[in-house]
């Protein structure tokens, strides 16, 4: 398993919050496919929450978090 950090986002009503977004590489031992990780951590160091997302399911996930977000328009 390798993990390399993608990007960052500060987490919004947080004074250090941040959404950690790493690619990881057979996450669950040799053969496994790769995943997105994301992270949340509150303090800017300790994750509190993380996510592993597979790459085949990312287009839908944004579909869905599209439509989570219409709805609170």
């Amino acid at each position: 398993m390798s993990t390399t950090e993608l990007s960052t986002i500060s987490l919004h009503g947080t004074k250090k919050g941040i959404i950690k977004i790493s690619d990881i590489v057979e996450p669950y031992g040799a053969g496994s496919n790769d995943v997105v990780s994301i992270g949340i951590t509150l303090n800017g160091s300790d994750v509190s929450w993380k996510a592993h997302i597979p790459y085949e399911n990312i287009d839908e996930l944004i579909e869905h978090l599209q439509k989570a977000k219409a709805a609170k328009k």
